[in-house]
C-alpha cells in the first residue's frame, strides 16, 4: 500500500473556460482521492463556460458551481506533480517547469468555437469532454505510485497520443 499524498495535478487551456474545467472536476471525481486536481488558463476569460457547466452536471452528475477562470500565475508556486496542457497555446506559454514536474500535452478542441445550434455546440463540448474523460480514466488506472519520474512522464505523454491517435481515426 502507498503513502504517497496525492498527486497534484494541474490543467493548463487557454481561457480556462471549459477543457482545463472538465480536466480539474473529472479527474476530483474518477481520481478517488489519488489527485489533487487544478486548473488555469493562460489567458483567463474570467468565467466558465455555461455548456461546461451543463455538460459536467447532465452527462457526468458533477456540480461545478465552484469552479471559476483563473490564471495560471496563481497556481506556479502551487508546485504540481502533473502540468496538463489542453491547447496548443498553454503548450508554448509554458515550455518549461521545474525537473520533478511531469508534462504531457493532451491537446483537445476548443469547443467554445463551435459553430451551429445551442444542441450542436452542447454536442461539442459533450464530446470534447469525453475525450478528457477517456484520458482521465487511463491515469487513474496507471500505478503511478509505484512508477520512477521518467515512466510516470513517458506513461503520461503516452495517454495524450493514443487519444490523438483515436480521435483521428
Amino acid at each position: 500500500m502507498s503513502t504517497i499524498a496525492p498527486f497534484k495535478v494541474l490543467f493548463i487551456d487557454t481561457e480556462n473556460s471549459s477543457r482545463a474545467i472538465f480536466g480539474e472536476f473529472l479527474l476530483g471525481k474518477r481520481g478517488k482521492g489519488a489527485f489533487e486536481a487544478h486548473s488555469a488558463g493562460v489567458n483567463p476569460c474570467g468565467e466558465v463556460n455555461p455548456h461546461a457547466l451543463r455538460v459536467l452536471r447532465e452527462c457526468y452528475r458533477i456540480d461545478a458551481a465552484s469552479a471559476r477562470s483563473r490564471p495560471v500565475t496563481e497556481s506556479l508556486g502551487s508546485k504540481p506533480d502533473f502540468v496538463i496542457t489542453l491547447s496548443d497555446h498553454a503548450k508554448a506559454a509554458f515550455p518549461v517547469w521545474p525537473a520533478r514536474t511531469v508534462v504531457s500535452h493532451w491537446g483537445s478542441p476548443d469547443p467554445s468555437i463551435s459553430p451551429g445550434s445551442d444542441l450542436e455546440v452542447f454536442e461539442c463540448f459533450r464530446r470534447v469532454a469525453l475525450q478528457i474523460q477517456r484520458r482521465v480514466d487511463l491515469s487513474c488506472s496507471l500505478p503511478l505510485a509505484d512508477l520512477d519520474h521518467d515512466r510516470r512522464k513517458r506513461e503520461s505523454r503516452a495517454i495524450g497520443e493514443r487519444e490523438k491517435q483515436t480521435a483521428k481515426g
